[in-house]
């Protein structure tokens, strides 16, 4: 049975967030972020019966700060990972007063990609770069992927507080998720362990539920824009602000029932293939944000975004963290998963 998120959850995070203003920048996300994980350092797993909850507080986290929830929806599903594909594993942790974030680092580049540059069993050593590592500056684990010698899809886990890890200053000029600074990270020999076996990353049940996860991110941050609509609403009897205001419930509304749907699915059947599932939810939430973001700026013009340090932020942030959905190529994956499925629409 899902379980909605623990009332005292919301109060703990407000406690935890007073002391920095919010958003939250490059210099104060650190603290944040640390105390955030120490306080939460795992999550209900996903298809484990409580994968609603784990969706809600990330979509609350989202809600306040979506810098931070990009932090923390990572070292979430790190942890997920890890329980996934290693769960007899203990690794390294670090002192008890700092705690362990980790991050997930899984983007590939053509031009240098992570690969092994030696291997002894489960043990590798890792040199090339990885781009668009969030948090890169303060995170103290992080999942990356990398290849072999023949080019085989691998996972491994890292301490980053080791001589074979540089955090670069390149790749990240962003305006919008600016505090994360996702910058590029070099590696030169530098001392991994393998998770999983090839491939496995990929191929685990538990990779589409994490990416139904970030959708929920996506859908607390919209959420928490059309709150401030509708608080323009009830203070100025407007009839094309209040459109706009039931343009964004209609939106978040169908969102909302698409991701409690996914989670009742995850939960249903957790080792069955979740791709179309996943892939609905991203979809139907990406539209929801578009119809958010539209419907805040015409009904609410340019002022909260020129007057408002929190919306401004979150209205520029939303936009380029939604972009980890691929578009058009994920709306055609999930054509052929509907096309493989025989599925109708019937009510």
């Amino acid at each position: 049975m899902m379980t909605d998120l623990p009332a005292h959850w919301h109060a703990e995070l407000d406690a935890m967030l007073a002391s920095e203003p919010l958003p939250l920048d490059a210099t104060t996300l650190a603290g944040a972020a640390g105390r955030l994980a120490a306080a939460f350092p795992v999550l209900p797993m996903p298809g484990a019966g409580n994968t609603l909850a784990r969706w809600q507080f990330l979509a609350a986290v989202a809600a306040r700060d979506l810098a931070l929830v990009k932090i923390y929806e990572a070292h979430a599903d790190a942890r997920a990972i890890l329980a996934e594909l290693a769960p007899a594993t203990r690794f390294e942790t670090t002192a008890a007063d700092r705690p362990s974030i980790w991050a997930v680092w899984a983007a590939r580049s053509p031009a240098n990609e992570l690969s092994f540059a030696s291997r002894d069993g489960a043990h590798v050593k890792l040199a090339g770069t990885k781009a668009w590592c969030s948090g890169a500056r303060f995170v103290t684990h992080a999942l990356v992927t990398c290849v072999d010698t023949n080019g085989g899809d691998w996972l491994a886990a890292l301490a980053l507080d080791q001589p074979g890890v540089t955090v670069s200053e390149r790749g990240w000029e962003a305006v919008g998720m600016e505090a994360t600074q996702s910058v590029e990270v070099d590696f030169a020999d530098a001392h991994a362990t393998l998770v999983g076996e090839l491939g496995a990353y990929v191929r685990r049940p538990g990779f589409w539920h994490g990416g139904a996860g970030i959708a929920a991110c996506w859908y607390g941050a919209a959420a928490a824009l059309a709150g401030r609509l509708r608080d323009a609403a009830q203070r100025r009897d407007n009839p094309w602000l209040r459109a706009h205001l039931g343009a964004a419930d209609v939106a978040l509304i169908a969102a909302r029932a698409c991701l409690r749907e996914c989670a009742a699915a995850i939960d249903a059947a957790p080792r069955a293939d979740a791709t179309r599932i996943a892939l609905r939810a991203r979809g139907a939430v990406e539209s929801a944000v578009e119809s958010t973001l539209r419907a805040c700026a015409r009904g609410m013009g340019a002022a909260p975004l020129c007057r408002d340090r929190w919306f401004a932020r979150m209205s520029a942030d939303l936009p380029v963290f939604v972009r980890q959905s691929h578009a058009e190529a994920d709306l055609a994956a999930l054509a052929s998963a509907v096309l493989e499925s025989g599925e109708d629409w019937h009510l």
